[in-house]
């Protein structure tokens, strides 16, 4: 056992602590673990025992929390998609065991051959177990010690409308966070071995129902995800409680791997409104968990085999790692730089820091030096762990987040994350810092025509004025989703799109606008060779770990936006006076909290320095526009948001 393992339980003992003196509440794991090749085993057992009892096959995959695919199970006879005609997808397998049937996207349910006319992965063809492994990442990667979330809630915040077919209501909080843990991402790790973390997932996150997490008493340990049905998909409305093949089949799964009852996203509320977490319970299960058969009984190819998927698990079951030991890839942080604040750091596989503070590479004269990038890290980091939290269990909990800082080329110039901040926020939070850089460079607009992106270049500047994207005004996350949502004002039905979405008749969860768009030949690519006949003299390429056909910047190899870019908030950029040095973004919690986070930490990293660094200049932030009747917003920071005082309104005014 190393430190990272220790730490967590000495948080563990002064949360205890805390709660008994009337403190803060530092939410953390009980006891480090980690799936063990036995319990990968239970779980593809009991899933494959209720399978048969519907009297179906699926595919099944089993992940840790920080991604490494453990095992990928295939039944003979899954997912054969509707619209493939009985065909295969057998030639992803040098020698395969047994037949891989295949499954389509389709954004709308009403249309099962994915036939619907909306122009975006609709229609895609891949193997099942991709799927799968999708899935289970998403079920691990949402979730925590303190919250337990599935796909189905996926779905819930990812639509147009929060809750789904609620007419004149925002979209939902993480709207657009489906296409992050990008194939593509220049973070996400991309071997199929169990090594360091995070690793990517091959669909993004996903929001088809049928992904669970698996936790150990109240540690969370990985995630499982079924595809039984041929169809990848969203659920258009939650005001019905399904009978899914593919989330009764996780549920099953998960026996004896279930999240304690208070964390599961049943019992977390945002706006007035529950998360929905599955919706039905192991009461509408067929199968008798101890009944489920001897996993050595399953490698039988009249039943099913253990399946290759190519930079996702080789074939051979695996243990997890467990996660705050280096091996996972996150550890607690032991330089002392963040202190007194606890944090945790990203590793290689050397266990040295991946992403230390570092001096932007802008080389200008005004770029972030590695002591400034510290110290707005460390005061966001001590934000976070007074905020409260709004999306996490039990009350009197603080926000957990991973915070991002980058310089105005895309350069990571630190990442630092509070303990069990969830997995999904260490990408994201760098595609919020990254987006919020970008769309503040006067450069934006050039580089997005360049990239074959004119027709949303000239969208924006129709709504806002002829020099928007070059100007120099400032863009928070907050602000640039503002534009990117199929209705705008956000929610307010029958009115026009936003610049950066696709028109509502053809925006989709798998088709937003120009945030899908610059990564689509990335996904295009590795679709391909997901699909490509693996004994082939010519293989055909994967994606280039590094998103985008933006310009690639020569200070770093990659482009300014090598993960993607996010449109959800919870992101400011970082100035230096009224000179544009970067950005910082911040996600785990609710959206509000991420958004406070990355603007009064940033605001008083400034007030330390004393450098002018800091927030935009008032004059030039996103929330001086009034776009088509519409005061576009900057940041948004909660009401009454610290555990420790009483204070409100703590964004005015900076």
């Amino acid at each position: 056992m190393i430190a990272g393992s220790w730490v967590y339980r000495g948080l563990k003992r002064a949360a205890i602590l805390a709660g008994l003196m009337g403190g803060l509440v530092l939410s953390g794991p009980a006891i480090a673990a980690n799936l063990t090749i036995a319990d990968v085993q239970s779980v593809i057992s009991q899933a494959v025992n209720e399978a048969r009892a519907r009297g179906t096959a699926a595919a099944i995959a089993v992940t840790d929390r920080v991604g490494n695919v453990l095992a990928v199970y295939n039944m003979l006879g899954a997912n054969r998609a509707t619209d493939t005609a009985g065909a295969d997808c057998t030639e992803l397998i040098p020698n395969p065991p047994i037949p891989i049937g295949c499954f389509v996207i389709t954004a709308d349910p009403a249309h099962p051959n994915g036939v619907d006319g909306k122009g975006g992965l609709e229609g895609t063809v891949l193997p099942g177990p991709v799927a799968a492994i999708a899935k289970a990442i998403t079920g691990a990667y949402l979730s925590s010690s303190g919250n337990a979330f599935t796909t189905r809630t996926a779905n819930q915040i990812v639509q147009e409308h929060f809750n789904p077919k609620e007419r004149f209501s925002p979209s939902g909080p993480l709207f657009g966070v489906q296409f992050s843990q990008l194939p593509c991402s220049d973070l996400n790790i991309n071997t199929n071995a169990v090594t360091v973390g995070p690793k990517r997932s091959p669909l993004g996150l996903s929001a088809d129902p049928g992904g669970l997490p698996l936790y150990k008493g109240s540690e969370m340990v990985g995630g499982v995800g079924v595809i039984s049905d041929g169809a990848y998909s969203t659920d258009p409305s939650i005001t019905d409680f399904d009978t899914d093949n593919d989330e009764l089949i996780a549920i099953a799964a998960q026996r004896g791997f279930e999240p304690p009852v208070d964390i599961k996203g049943n019992r977390i509320t945002v706006e007035g409104k529950t998360f929905r977490y599955t919706d039905r319970d192991a009461g509408s299960l067929l199968s008798n968990a101890a009944a489920a058969p001897a996993f050595s009984s399953l490698l039988d190819t009249s039943v099913g085999a253990l399946v290759s998927i190519p930079s996702y698990f080789d074939g051979t079951i695996r243990d997890g790692q467990t996660f705050g030991d280096a091996a996972s890839g996150f550890r607690a942080d032991t330089s002392g730089i963040f202190a007194p604040t606890p944090a945790f750091v990203l590793v290689d596989q050397n266990n040295t820091p991946r992403f230390a503070p570092s001096a932007g590479s802008e080389d200008n004269g005004v770029e972030l030096s590695a002591a400034e990038v510290t110290v707005i890290l460390r005061n966001a980091l001590a934000v976070a762990t007074r905020a409260r939290a709004q999306i996490r269990r039990p009350l009197g909990s603080h926000a957990q987040v991973t915070i991002s800082v980058v310089d105005t080329n895309g350069k990571i110039l630190g990442i630092v994350r509070t303990p069990d901040g969830p997995i999904f926020g260490t990408d994201v939070s760098l595609q919020k810092a990254r987006t919020a850089a970008f769309f503040s460079n006067t450069v934006a607009a050039q580089e997005l025509i360049d990239a074959g992106q004119d027709r949303f270049v000239t969208a924006v500047r129709a709504f806002i004025g002829p020099s928007a994207l070059s100007d120099g005004i400032a863009f928070a996350d907050r602000s640039g989703g503002n534009l990117s949502r199929p209705l705008y004002p956000d929610g307010i039905d029958g009115t026009v799109n936003g610049p950066l979405s696709e028109p509502f008749s053809a925006w989709s969860p798998f088709n937003t606008g120009l945030q899908f768009q610059l990564v689509l030949d990335n996904l295009l690519a590795h679709v391909g060779f997901l699909l490509q006949d693996q004994t082939a003299d010519i293989m055909v390429a994967d994606t280039d770990q590094g998103c985008t056909s933006l310009p690639v910047r020569p200070q770093t190899g990659e482009s300014r936006l090598a993960n993607g870019i996010q449109i959800f908030p919870g992101s400011v950029p970082i100035y230096r006076g009224s000179a544009l040095v970067g950005g910082i973004g911040v996600s785990g919690d609710g959206v509000d909290q991420d958004d406070m986070i990355s603007f009064l930490g940033l605001h008083n990293a400034g007030v330390e320095l004393g450098t002018g660094v800091g927030n935009a200049p008032r004059s030039v932030r996103a929330d001086n526009l009034v776009v088509q009747g519409a005061r576009l917003r900057y940041v948004n920071c909660p009401f009454l948001p610290f555990l420790d005082t009483n204070a409100q309104n703590v964004c005015a005014g900076k």
